[in-house]
């Protein structure tokens, strides 16, 4: 097979995703890992092969009432979540009064490659000047590879790299478990 590049462009980083690469075969073989850190900055990547298709992924990104933990929701259930996968589209909690917090705003959205949002999630927000949380896909044999990246900076946010890493990687590995079980 012909080794062929994907690339997402996310606010100026492209991520690219090689088809051909060798497959991890499914959600249980997801990598995570902090490839960059500073003392104010870090750059995270979720990266796994899945049996699905392209429109699973799109259509289950979009379901992440049905895979966030609630444990890291301020209203403390992921029912109350949403994320619109199109540009300006939401990713919301709404809380039991009836206000929605925004934790991220979508900037770029194609189903045949990935969404980027700009999401300062949990305690990172305030603290960052820049905080891009991206989902990119390209077909792989017969699934589908999913990277999920999060470049952060900030004065000082490279303390936390370690810590958004175990969170996000959870994150990850509940969304491909849903796209694969549709249960995280």
């Amino acid at each position: 097979m012909t080794r062929r590049n994907v690339q997402f462009r996310a606010a100026g980083i492209a991520l690219a995703v090689a088809a051909g690469a060798p497959a991890l075969s499914s959600a249980g073989g997801a990598k995570a890992e902090v490839i960059e850190r500073s003392a104010d900055h870090f750059v995270l990547r979720n990266t796994t092969v899945l049996e699905t298709t392209l429109e699973d992924v799109w259509t289950s990104l979009g379901d992440v009432d049905q895979w966030w933990d609630g444990a890291h929701t301020y209203s403390g259930d992921a029912a109350n979540m949403s994320l619109r996968t199109e540009v300006g589209g939401c990713f919301c909690e709404a809380n039991v009064q009836g206000a929605t917090f925004e934790h991220g705003r979508v900037v770029e959205a194609d189903p045949a490659l990935g969404v980027l949002l700009h999401a300062a999630l949990g305690p990172l927000k305030g603290k960052t000047t820049r905080a891009d949380w991206s989902f990119g896909w390209s077909s792989h044999g017969p699934g589908i590879e999913l990277v999920m990246t999060y470049v952060v900076r900030g004065e000082g946010v490279g303390a936390w790299a370690d810590g958004v890493d175990s969170v996000m990687s959870g994150q990850f590995q509940r969304l491909t478990r849903y796209i694969e079980y549709g249960e995280p």
